[in-house]
């Protein structure tokens, strides 16, 4: 599960949590971007970010960190850190790639896009009620893919490959809004862990003079 992290809160860890779940996973990876070229640099340095995750998994011997886009220094391509995980992990094994129903509709503006199938499934959080493949937002170069891609019937089989929309839990939290009221001194308790904040505010991070 990718993302700047800036800062990771609650709906990020009730996703991959549902998801762990809902696709019995042993281990999900939260894997901070160091510089993601599809959009603005994150605003807080990424020592900042790694450490705020770390101290959100705390607990949950599920969840893991993994530093590797941050530490490197070509742009955090998606395609290339499955492919790192790839051939650490093998080719046998299944892979999911954890995606918020956003980020999935924006897929085909990504770096060698189509290739991702090839690494991993694809996990999609969609809201309870939302039909993805018929709305408007939803290319149609990804529909088509989406419906060649969605299983048909029993449990997902091979490596990599399927595309899964699972509801989830809306919980409408986001790290904008999280840096826009902390920005304006307002509370955001209960909207990321208790640990988290703590660290923002011993950092002084996103906060106005």
């Amino acid at each position: 599960m990718g993302g700047t992290f800036d800062p990771i809160h609650f709906g990020h860890l009730r996703l991959a949590e549902e998801m762990a779940d809902a696709l019995d996973l042993d281990r999900v990876l939260f894997i901070p971007a160091g510089q993601p070229p599809h959009r603005g640099a994150p605003r807080t340095a990424a020592g900042h970010r790694l450490e705020m995750v770390r101290r959100a998994i705390a607990g949950n011997s599920r969840f893991a960190l993994d530093a590797r886009e941050v530490e490197s220094p070509r742009p955090s391509y998606t395609v290339d850190t499955l492919t790192a995980l790839r051939a650490e992990l093998g080719f046998e094994r299944p892979l999911w790639l954890l995606l918020g129903a956003d980020a999935f509709l924006g897929l085909p503006r990504w770096h060698e896009w189509r290739q991702l199938f090839g690494l991993a499934h694809i996990a999609v959080a969609a809201r309870p009620g939302a039909r993805l493949l018929q709305s408007d937002a939803m290319p149609e170069i990804l529909k088509k893919e989406v419906s060649q891609r969605q299983p048909t019937d029993g449990p997902v089989s091979g490596p990599a490959g399927s595309v899964l929309l699972r509801q989830t839990t809306p919980l409408d939290i986001s790290a904008t809004a999280i840096r826009d009221t902390l920005a304006r001194h307002g509370s955001a308790r209960y909207l990321l862990p208790d640990a988290v904040l703590d660290y923002i505010y011993e950092h002084q991070l996103y906060l106005s003079p």
